[in-house]
């Protein structure tokens, strides 16, 4: 064989890889706009069947949606629960890595720790709604806290997990050749912990949603939760039904932008999301 008929027989298999990525990608878009059409047309089947006083239509939800935007409430509400949100999100973050190192390094923090970690996360942040309006009011510090509180124990728990999975060979290894306890920690346990990390972003993330909705129906007069609690003392079904939709696409936005950074920025970490 020469060498121009090999180049020639090497490039179809080069030029397939992509043709078959591509095929890929396309097969996925098709099958996730199938899913939301096949969902947009159960939706209409259900609010034909039980009327616009319990179920919104597709229809009335988006004329909705457009007459809560052209007043500014629907983007004021996203704003306002996107900052609660990250802000109280991040903070877990920052908190509960390095105290989930910490107690999976040291067993004697684990021992003094793991107690109040395993009492305060079975305690819903519901609960502590009203102390929270009542100890630092109805302004922001109430609702960021709250979500704090759901993100840090998720953050907390996914990084014990990651630090105690560590191979103990890895170890052993790393400190037969000579290497200290921070040394350890930032070449052994920190790569092999990064996943469960990203984990416990994730489920935290999802875990603040759920949290931002019952603080703003309690404490707060801009905010998607509140929009559905004024959209239910009105009797606006299609504005609650507008409030649910959109905190359901903030989420899918948050959580995807969050697959994305992690899985570009710690590739190396082999994060897979």
């Amino acid at each position: 064989m020469t060498v121009a008929s090999a180049d020639a027989s090497a490039k179809p298999s080069v030029e397939r890889r992509p043709a078959g990525a591509m095929a890929g990608r396309l097969r996925s878009a098709g099958m996730f706009a199938l899913s939301i059409v096949a969902g947009i047309a159960v939706w209409q089947l259900l609010a034909m069947k039980y009327g616009s006083g319990l179920v919104a239509s597709p229809g009335q939800t988006v004329s909705a949606a457009r007459e809560l935007a052209a007043d500014g409430t629907l983007v004021n509400s996203v704003i306002a629960s996107s900052r609660r949100i990250l802000i109280g999100w991040g903070l877990g973050l920052a908190v509960g890595v390095p105290v989930g190192l910490l107690m999976g390094q040291v067993p004697f923090m684990r021992r003094l720790l793991d107690p109040y970690i395993e009492f305060f996360r079975f305690i819903p942040p519901v609960a502590f709604v009203t102390l929270a309006v009542v100890w630092l009011g109805i302004g922001e510090a109430s609702k960021v806290v709250l979500i704090f509180y759901t993100a840090v124990f998720i953050v907390t728990l996914n990084t014990i997990a990651g630090v105690l999975s560590v191979n103990e060979t890895k170890l052993r290894a790393a400190a037969s050749l000579g290497a200290g306890r921070w040394q350890v920690m930032r070449s052994v346990v920190l790569p092999s912990t990064v996943p469960h990390i990203v984990t416990g972003a994730r489920l935290a993330m999802g875990n603040s949603f759920l949290t931002i909705v019952s603080a703003e129906i309690v404490a707060a007069q801009v905010g998607l939760g509140a929009l559905i609690w004024t959209s239910r003392n009105y009797g606006r079904i299609d504005w609650v039904f507008v409030g649910i939709i959109v905190l359901g696409i903030l989420g899918f936005v948050f959580d995807r932008v969050l697959r994305i950074v992690a899985a570009r920025v710690l590739k190396r970490y082999e994060v897979r999301v």
